[in-house]
């Protein structure tokens, strides 16, 4: 993830103006004494948005918050997290794959081409699932995990 530093500290530097620029200018507000006008005044000036790539990044920490939350061990906890991102991707790939086969605007060629493409990737990803699989199943009796844990660990894998 690169991060703009620049731009970052440019933004900081214009909230620090503003805040003392606009420190005068609150002296006439009732109720608020010096340091609460300074505190007002930065949190006005300041703005924080997030961009897509956060937001969705957010998305999927509140899908596996279960998972996060879990008494598991965080090997488990990856690999339950990555198990649920492969069954999503394959879901996704699969809808695809079902628009492309179900539309007729495309030439007969192009088509097979592109189920082919699709098909191809889909079969790579559910190698993918099956090795995380194997590999939870190789892992989980090293463990020594409760009874419990397993238990969590098949409903987790259910979800």
């Amino acid at each position: 993830m690169r991060v703009e530093l620049t731009s970052m500290i440019g933004r900081l530097g214009l909230a620090v103006e503003r805040k003392s620029a606009t420190a005068d200018g609150l002296d006439g507000l009732d109720g608020l004494d010096g340091g609460e006008k300074d505190d007002q005044a930065l949190r006005d000036s300041l703005r924080v948005s997030l961009s897509e790539l956060g937001k969705a990044r957010s998305a999927a920490a509140q899908k596996n918050q279960d998972i996060d939350e879990s008494g598991l061990p965080d090997l488990i906890k990856d690999l339950l997290k990555r198990i649920r991102a492969l069954k999503e991707q394959i879901e996704a790939k699969k809808e695809e794959l079902n628009a492309v086969m179900s539309d007729p605007s495309l030439d007969p060629e192009a088509k097979r081409l592109k189920i082919e493409i699709l098909q191809g990737e889909l079969a790579s990803l559910q190698g993918a699932l099956s090795s995380a699989h194997a590999t939870l199943l190789k892992v989980l009796p090293k463990l020594g995990l409760t009874d419990q844990q397993m238990q969590e660990v098949s409903s987790l894998l259910m979800k």
